[in-house]
């Protein structure tokens, strides 16, 4: 089976919510494991698997600084990048395995070398990450490809957003935007799900959730309010080493998420008529249903009350609902307790 085309996202409205699995630095430098997450990838349902390109050289200086200083064995941030680094035909074999296992294959460029490589490796569309998104250089080399840009809103003012996606419209690129909070993890409270629907009316264009909070039940709650992408860290156990892994999900998580979020659309897909789904169980209402019996052995003649009446099911004689149509009828001949009562009872 081929990858999913990413322009179903432009193209075709009612298409399912595009899953991205983000691995960005879950693999530690190792290639085997790059590897080893694809094919963990294949089996979760996701659309996508994404990484992050990273040239130290092209895109770090010695004034990078930790945002959190989580590695024992570099002693810099340039040198972390450093060893983050693949090759560019290493690249190409990643994108050849993920889409051998149907994978769209995706990754966030850090610097103008990195798009370069990514280009000729062949990227079906870019992702500008939280930092970037005012990065003119960035932003016009994408724009040149030709290719669908995905914008994450993670650092940005909306000032910033409006500026970036405007660019990207004029120039008629496809974009779409992400709701992104930068934090990990990060707190129910700060995820943002409002700005689904908001960033939808204000840019008119795909809008998805670029989720960080260790939990699979943000990105629901996007695809009930219309979210079209969602991207969520991966990672094969949160006792692995990385500075991600506190806002992963696992494997298994992954896969819990994806079939939600499918079902969740099915259900959307299927609006319920309220009368016509009645209609439909009429023969449960009539099993599950309660018909009027009587209360005690009652002689032919006698008035039926509240307190002579009972109720028993099926509902396949008079409605319990119907009671009051029966008060103060007269039997027509004696009845037993608990015999099912009939019109045919009645004077």
């Amino acid at each position: 089976m081929n990858p999913r085309d990413i322009n179903d996202l432009w193209e075709t409205p009612d298409a399912p919510a595009f899953i991205i699995a983000e691995v960005a630095q879950a693999h530690d430098g190792s290639l085997g494991s790059a590897h080893a997450y694809i094919d963990a990838i294949a089996k979760t349902g996701a659309d996508a698997v994404k990484f992050q390109t990273h040239i130290a050289a092209e895109e770090s200086s010695e004034l990078d600084t930790w945002r959190v200083k989580f590695s024992r064995q570099d002693a810099t941030r340039h040198d972390y990048w450093r060893r983050m680094e693949f090759t560019e035909p290493q690249w190409l074999e990643l994108k050849q395995h993920a889409e051998e296992k149907s994978l769209v294959f995706l990754s966030s460029p850090f610097s103008l070398a990195a798009i370069r490589l990514l280009e000729r490796v062949g990227m079906p569309a870019w992702k500008v990450a939280s930092g970037e998104v005012t990065n003119r250089l960035f932003l016009d080399a994408m724009i040149a490809t030709g290719k669908p840009v995905l914008v994450s809103s993670g650092m940005s003012y909306i000032e910033e957003m409006d500026a970036t996606v405007a660019l990207l419209k004029v120039a008629q690129t496809p974009v779409a935007v992400f709701q992104c909070t930068t934090a990990y993890p990060c707190p129910p409270e700060k995820i943002g799900i409002n700005q689904i629907a908001e960033l939808a009316a204000r840019y008119g264009c795909p809008v998805g959730l670029s989720d960080h909070s260790g939990t699979p039940y943000p990105s629901l709650a996007a695809v009930t309010l219309g979210a079209k992408l969602i991207e969520v860290h991966i990672t094969f156990s949160r006792e692995l080493f990385g500075p991600d892994v506190s806002a992963s999900l696992t494997t298994q998580e992954f896969t819990h998420m994806v079939e939600g979020v499918r079902f969740i659309e099915k259900m959307m897909a299927s609006p319920m008529e309220k009368n016509a789904s009645a209609d439909q169980m009429e023969p449960l209402r009539r099993m599950f249903g309660q018909s009027l019996v009587a209360g005690a052995d009652l002689p032919a003649g006698a008035v039926l009350t509240r307190e002579n009446l009972s109720c028993r099911k099926p509902g396949h004689g008079i409605s319990a609902a119907d009671v009051n149509s029966v008060i103060g009828k007269k039997l027509k001949h004696a009845v037993k307790a608990a015999q099912f009562l009939s019109l045919d009872d009645f004077q």
